[in-house]
Formats: structure tokens, C-alpha cells, sequence
């Protein structure tokens, strides 16, 4: 346990006898001239003597007051080069926070863009899918899937996450192969649909018109954590998966994946959204991130809207 005199009474010290005035460490405080008398005399009667011999003008260091200030002086420069340091590190550094779908789908492509923009800022991202206290210091910002509710965040919608099954141009021509004509909505319950047992696919199917019994849902397949795993199995071959259109148009626009449905899409006020504290909303480098982010999401969106090869790929085959 350390035995410390209070604080501010050894601020108000170091500051008198460092200017050898005190109005003038008054004024560097933001005290009055009578709160730095009354802390430096607390002091001194901790001590049990005197730091200062008052003088008109001037306060002169007594011998304990002369062998104290360095040592003082020292400490508190040190205590400030510290909180510099990592006002720096701070300052220089930006750590996005955000799922694994959405990175390895969209910000992982787009994420250098902001860097060649932002020379001077180095940009950290990390993944994952559990929630993140971003006044911890563990992430400046997060992109996060839900409705847009979490108390005392400042939220941005990005973009509606809606899902249409999608699934590799031979799965799609096989399925077709066995039926002996296109592919319905109706058919999807009979196809092998990674991850069966999301809500989503419920969700997607009463949309959509299709019984689908609990059967389903549970029968065996392939059963993967998050949708970026799930588009990649799709585009191997292993099924048809749920995906967001806007995350995957590069590869519908490639024809690794194919959309046999795309005006047929679910949603129920889920979105992807930038989240970031209220108090942080000025703070330089998110106000950069965010006045990037924005737009860039909104070129995408434009360009899914007005690409008719991305949104109807399964129309030329």
C-alpha cells in the first residue's frame, strides 16, 4: 500500500516551486491562487515543515522544498510521457471490430481503399461473432448483424440483411438435371440446404410460400457456424446455403455461385450496422472511418441495384 501525501496537494506543489510563483501555478492548474496556498499548506503540515519562504513575487524553495522538486518533477514527467505515448498509439491506430462473414465477404476487399486514403493511420481488424464492450478499449468501432437496438451506441444502417438461396452453377444444373425442369421454390426442401437447422431457412420458406415440415430442418447435413463458411462449402458443391446478396455479389458476378431465385429474398428487420459510442462520434479517426464507410457501402449497393448480371446470374443458364 502505498503512504502518499494527496495528489493535488503534491501537484500543487511541484507547480509552485517549478514556476516559483503562485499565481502562476494557479493558473496552470485551473485553480485559485488560494487552493494552491491551501493545498501546499496541507502539505507542509503532513511534512511538519516548510517548502516555501514567502517572498513579494516569489516563492522561494526552503532546503526540503529544493531536495523534493526534482525528484517530484521527474515523476510527473514521467506520468506524462506515458499518457502521451498512448495518446499517440491511440490516435494512430483504428481497430474494427466485425463478424466473419462480413469481413471475409466485404470489408477484408474494401478495408485498403481507406488505407491508401489514410496513410497516416494504421487499421487493425479482428473477427468474431460474440458482443464486444467497445468502451473497453478493446475496438474503437464494430460493424455488427441485429436490429439496431443496443443502448447507448450511436448506430448507422448499413444495409438489410436478406438472404436467397444460392448454390454453385453444377449444383443448380444437377438439381435441374433430376427434376427435368428449372428450379422452384417449392423444390428447395428436397435439396441438400447447408446449415438446415437455421432460423432462416424457416423464415425463408414461409415467405416464400413453402410447407416445409420440422423434418426439415433437422435431418442431417452439413452444419456450418456463420455464412461466410457457409457460401464457401456452397460454392464447393455441398448444397444450397442461405446468403446476403450484397456479400456475395462477387462471386455471383464470377459464377463460383449462382441465384436461382433472386427476387425471392427474406428479411425481418435485420441489418448490418456501424456501431460506436455516442462520446466517440468525434473522435478523428472514427469521424474519417465512418465518413469512408458510408459512401463505399453505398457505391455497393448501387451497383447490386443496377447489375442485372449479379441479381439475375441464373437467367443465362
Amino acid at each position: 500500500m502505498r503512504r502518499l501525501p494527496p495528489l493535488a496537494a503534491i501537484r500543487a506543489f511541484e507547480a509552485a516551486a517549478r514556476t516559483e510563483n503562485f499565481t502562476a501555478a494557479a493558473a496552470e492548474l485551473g485553480m485559485t491562487q488560494a487552493a494552491v496556498s491551501y493545498q501546499v499548506k496541507s502539505l507542509e503540515e503532513r511534512l511538519g515543515a516548510p517548502l516555501f519562504v514567502r517572498e513579494k513575487g516569489r516563492a522561494r524553495l526552503t532546503p526540503l522544498g529544493g531536495r523534493l522538486l526534482p525528484a517530484l518533477s521527474s515523476a510527473f514527467d514521467a506520468i506524462e510521457a506515458a499518457f502521451a505515448s498512448h495518446r499517440e498509439e491511440d490516435e494512430s491506430l483504428l481497430t474494427v471490430t466485425t463478424t466473419h462473414t462480413f469481413a471475409n465477404t466485404w470489408l477484408a476487399w474494401t478495408l485498403g481503399s481507406f488505407q491508401m486514403q489514410h496513410m497516416d493511420l494504421a487499421v487493425r481488424m479482428t473477427t468474431g461473432n460474440e458482443v464486444v464492450d467497445l468502451r473497453s478499449g478493446d475496438a474503437d468501432i464494430a460493424i455488427r448483424a441485429g436490429r439496431g437496438d443496443w443502448e447507448g451506441l450511436e448506430h448507422h444502417r448499413l444495409f438489410e440483411s436478406t438472404f436467397t438461396p444460392m448454390a454453385s452453377p453444377q449444383c443448380i444444373a444437377e438439381a435441374e438435371r433430376r427434376l427435368g425442369r428449372k428450379l422452384e421454390p417449392a423444390d428447395m426442401p428436397q435439396q441438400n440446404l447447408i446449415s438446415p437447422g437455421d432460423e432462416w431457412w424457416q423464415q425463408w420458406f414461409a415467405d416464400n410460400g413453402v410447407a416445409a415440415d420440422e423434418t426439415v430442418l433437422r435431418r442431417p447435413g452439413v452444419r456450418l457456424d456463420n455464412q461466410a463458411n457457409e457460401g464457401h462449402a456452397a460454392m464447393a458443391g455441398q448444397g444450397f446455403a442461405l446468403l446476403t446478396p450484397l456479400l456475395w455479389k462477387g462471386d455471383v458476378a464470377t459464377r463460383r455461385l449462382s441465384v436461382p431465385f433472386p427476387d425471392r429474398v427474406s428479411a425481418r428487420g435485420w441489418a448490418y450496422w456501424l456501431v460506436y459510442p455516442k462520446e466517440r462520434r468525434m473522435v478523428p479517426k472514427v469521424k474519417r472511418f465512418r465518413e469512408w464507410l458510408l459512401p463505399e457501402m453505398q457505391a455497393s449497393l448501387d451497383i447490386l441495384a443496377n447489375s442485372p448480371a449479379v441479381q439475375m446470374a441464373a437467367a443465362a443458364e
